[in-house]
């Protein structure tokens, strides 16, 4: 399917121009190609001139970047100083810093004011409970201000935050938690996800048995009502917000110090504990936000995430932008469908974020936005987490707003941001991420180490940037590191996905290199076959996965329906007929099988090794892991008939 210009820019009054004005002229860029070329080959300056342009505060010094044998050994203004948190407090206004809403219609509204007089009232709690530059504390929390103000105050004093999203169970937080050791971890009594009040202190007993290090413990009245809780000590987090103390000023951290742990999704085993750095995090997180995505002071910027997910770490560095920011809490289509875009409407929004499926299922579900929403101030819709494919691109602008830029986005949690990214002086083409981000020396190799275009391969980083990992979390000499990341090519970055870059010098990410189908001598990426499928009316999701055979592999399709639906030889005919008129022949599975739901883990990703795991009769490592572990069964019950045929 040939890729179909959607947009081009309007106006060149944007944030990257003005970037370009602040560098001079005396690089006369003929092109974006020509100044990302700059931003690899020039580092030092790229990222001084960017510091500078930003206005970061911290004490800057002159090695920006100090070279080593190894990528992983490299730094990046490592005698540089900053503080973390007060780069998202620099305003002290009493506008709204946060803005928050629930599926019940709950709101809330932070001023940048209250915003810093909260951050030094917890911080000043921490350190009255003796928590000191690089301990941890962990929390366990649905996506509300409360948790945005515990983690300015976490790096306001240095010490390292580490996060899980309320639904994830016991087993999962204890996962997590138990290798990081935190003296402190912050709850709160309940949440609510598709009208149901969901209890989060049961299982309080339990993860304080399995972390002995916990050492005191915040509870976060949900909707400021009684806690009803018994049987341990812990401190009503209003009673810290009672309490008043004085400005203190921000002491500065090495621009490597570590801000947060951030853990990989365990489906493989147990979860790595990825470290990352508060001013690498900073200044990458600045980058896309200010240049790539042109989001400005007294923006309201929204991502629809959980704070179990990278993309709520992405969000929250967003107020160093000095722009606010919405959270929202619970079902992204409770009461209604289109709730999120009513928001949108009612605040303002001037930036939307969320996932690829969202959007694939206001798409599936035939919801129209513009008929309903002006979204007059709404220039930028982002998306990320999985492929967005053609036909939901097409969908934005036929039936959300015509006149946007539509974002999108392709990083990780490995580098909490961005290899891959929007760019708003560039034309948008259906199906096809922008460019590459400044900085990042992206390029898609083959199995040798050959550079491709217009052939898909793996997605690969070359040459440092200043978010990468600085360690994994009691990871004796950088073992764990360099098996995530370098063991494929020698001293460049592996990062697993499959991707191609196209004659637009975009690109289009085809799922993970893991996942990717090779019936036949061919590899396949799986998302190409999703958007196909998936595109069908009676169908909702699909996975595939290839099975091996004796002397060859065969790739199965895993298919949800609809409600009311069911897999028939009609609707298997008509699937591949689809895939043979939009793909290939050779696209086409051998085998499909009706499944009640697919497995995912807790931040809404596919698990598809976990189905490939089962249906060749391998062990299944760490179900914890995901959302929905006992949807397994379903396809170990299929790996009994594949057995037999």
């Amino acid at each position: 399917m040939t890729a179909k210009k959607l947009w081009s820019p309007s106006t060149t009054k944007n944030n990257l121009n003005l970037f370009l004005e602040y560098i001079g002229d005396k690089f006369n860029f003929k092109s974006y190609s020509d100044l990302h070329k700059w931003s690899i080959d020039n580092k030092e300056i790229f990222w001084d001139k960017f510091w500078s342009f930003t206005d970061i505060q911290g004490d800057k010094k002159n090695d920006i970047f100090t070279d080593s044998t190894h990528f992983i050994e490299t730094k990046f203004f490592n005698s540089s100083k900053l503080n973390y948190a007060e780069n998202c407090l620099q305003k002290d206004t009493d506008d709204d810093a946060i803005i928050f809403y629930n599926e019940q219609k709950l709101s809330k509204r932070i001023s940048w004011k209250q915003l810093r007089k909260n951050v030094f009232k917890i911080s000043h709690y921490f350190k009255s409970k003796n928590i000191n530059q690089n301990d941890r504390i962990a929390a366990v929390l649905p996506n509300i201000p409360e948790t945005v103000e515990a983690f300015l105050a976490c790096a306001q004093i240095g010490a390292i935050w580490s996060s899980c999203s309320s639904d994830f169970g016991a087993k999962a937080i204890i996962d997590r938690f138990k290798q990081i050791d935190p003296k402190i971890l912050i709850i709160t009594d309940y949440y609510f996800y598709n009208n149901k009040k969901i209890d989060t202190l049961k299982d309080i007993h339990t993860i304080i048995k399995e972390i002995p290090s916990i050492e005191n413990i915040i509870i976060i009245p949900y909707a400021d009502d009684e806690i009803l809780v018994e049987n341990f000590e812990y401190t009503n987090w209003n009673e810290i917000l009672n309490t008043t103390n004085k400005f203190e000023k921000f002491e500065k951290f090495n621009f490597n110090h570590p801000l947060y742990i951030l853990f990989s999704s365990g489906t493989t085993g147990a979860p790595k504990c990825i470290v990352h750095g508060a001013g690498g995090s900073l200044i990458q997180h600045k980058k896309e936000h200010q240049l790539h995505l042109d989001i400005k002071e007294k923006d309201k910027v929204f991502y629809f995430t959980t704070c179990g997910w990278m993309m709520w770490n992405w969000l929250i560095s967003s107020l160093a932008s000095k722009s606010s920011i919405v959270l929202y809490d619970g079902s992204p289509f409770f009461p209604n469908y289109d709730y999120l875009f009513q928001i949108a409407e009612k605040e303002g929004f001037t930036f939307f974020g969320t996932g690829a499926k969202y959007i694939d299922h206001l798409k599936q579900n035939q919801i129209s936005i513009k008929d309903k929403y002006k979204l007059s101030k709404l220039k930028t819709i982002a998306s990320t987490g999985s492929p967005l494919v053609q036909e939901s691109f097409n969908y934005v602008y036929k039936n959300i707003k015509n006149n946007l830029h539509l974002a999108s986005i392709s990083g990780g949690t490995d580098i909490v941001s961005c290899f891959v990214t929007g760019n708003p002086n560039m034309d948008i083409y259906s199906g096809e991420i922008q460019c590459a981000a400044l900085g990042m020396d992206v390029d898609i190799f083959d199995q040798d180490g050959n550079s491709l275009k217009e052939q898909k391969g793996e997605l690969v980083c070359k040459t440092p940037f200043p978010s990468k990992p600085i360690y994994f979390w009691k990871d004796k000499n950088n073992k764990k590191y360099l098996n995530a990341y370098f063991q494929k090519y020698e001293n460049i970055w592996h990062h697993g996905d499959y991707c191609e870059k196209t004659i637009n010098d975009g690109y289009i990410i085809y799922g993970r290199s893991d996942a990717t189908l090779n019936a036949g001598g061919v590899r396949i990426g799986t998302s190409e076959i999703y958007r196909v499928v998936e595109n069908i009316d009676k169908i909702t999701e699909c996975v595939a996965v290839e099975h091996s055979l004796y002397t060859d592999t065969e790739v199965v399709l895993f298919i949800k329906l609809n409600s009311n639906n069911h897999l028939n030889e009609e609707l298997i005919k008509n699937i591949k007929l689809e895939i043979k008129n939009n793909l290939s022949p050779k696209h086409i599975p051998s085998k499909f099988f009706e499944v009640s739901d697919i497995p995912k883990t807790k931040s809404g990703k596919i698990v598809e090794l976990s189905i490939k795991n089962i249906i060749n009769g391998l062990e299944i490592q760490n179900k914890n892991a995901l959302a929905n572990p006992d949807c397994l069964k379903e396809y170990q019950d299929i790996y009994k008939i594949l057995k037999k045929d």
